[in-house]
C-alpha cells in the first residue's frame, strides 16, 4: 500500500469513528423532506375526482332551481365554485393537444366574474325562467373550457335526475 493511500485510510478511520460516517443532518432532513412531499402527493386525489365533486354540486344546483329551494340553490352554487377552484389548485397548468400550456386559473377567474356570478343573481332574483336560461350558458363555458383543454368529448348536458337520493329538494319545510 502506498503511504498517500495509507495516511487517507488513517484519517478516515479517525475523523469518522465506527462502521460508517452519518451524513450532514441537513442532508437527512431534506431526504426526509423530499420523502414526506411524495407522501402527501400520493395522498392527494386528481383532478377527475375534484371535477367529479363539480358534476355533483352542479347537478344538484339544477334540482334546487328547478324546485325554487334558492337557499339549497345557493349552497350548490357556492359548492361548485369551492370545488373548481380546488380542481386549479390540483392541477393549475394543462397543455393542450398540440402542447400549449394554458394555466386554468386564467379560465376560472373569468368564468367566475360572468356566468357564475350571473348565476349566482339569478338564484338571489328568485326567477326560475332566468335560472334555466344561465344554467344553461354556465353549461356551455364549461364545455367551452373543456374543448379548450383538448377534451371535447365532455359534453355537458342538463341532468336528467339528481345525484343524491337522500336531500329533499322541495323548499317547504
Amino acid at each position: 500500500m502506498k503511504l498517500s493511500h495509507l495516511l487517507l485510510a488513517l484519517a478516515a478511520a479517525f475523523s469518522c469513528p465506527g462502521a460508517q460516517c452519518a451524513p450532514p443532518a441537513e442532508s437527512q432532513d431534506l431526504s426526509a423532506l423530499k420523502a414526506e412531499i411524495e407522501r402527501l402527493k400520493g395522498m392527494v386525489p386528481d383532478q377527475s375526482h375534484a371535477m367529479k365533486d363539480v358534476a355533483y354540486h352542479f347537478t344538484n344546483l339544477w334540482f334546487a332551481g328547478q324546485q325554487e329551494n334558492w337557499q339549497l340553490a345557493e349552497f350548490y352554487l357556492a359548492e361548485t365554485r369551492s370545488h373548481l377552484r380546488w380542481a386549479v389548485r390540483i392541477i393549475p397548468i394543462r397543455k393542450t393537444p398540440q402542447g400549449q400550456e394554458f394555466k386554468l386559473a386564467d379560465l376560472l377567474e373569468p368564468m367566475e366574474k360572468t356566468v357564475l356570478k350571473d348565476l349566482q343573481g339569478t338564484i338571489a332574483s328568485k326567477d326560475p325562467k332566468a335560472f334555466r336560461t344561465q344554467y344553461e350558458l354556465t353549461l356551455n363555458s364549461c364545455y367551452a373550457c373543456h374543448v379548450t383543454a383538448g377534451k371535447p368529448f365532455l359534453r355537458l348536458q342538463i341532468p336528467l335526475q339528481p345525484e343524491v337520493q337522500i336531500i329533499h329538494f322541495d323548499p317547504a319545510p
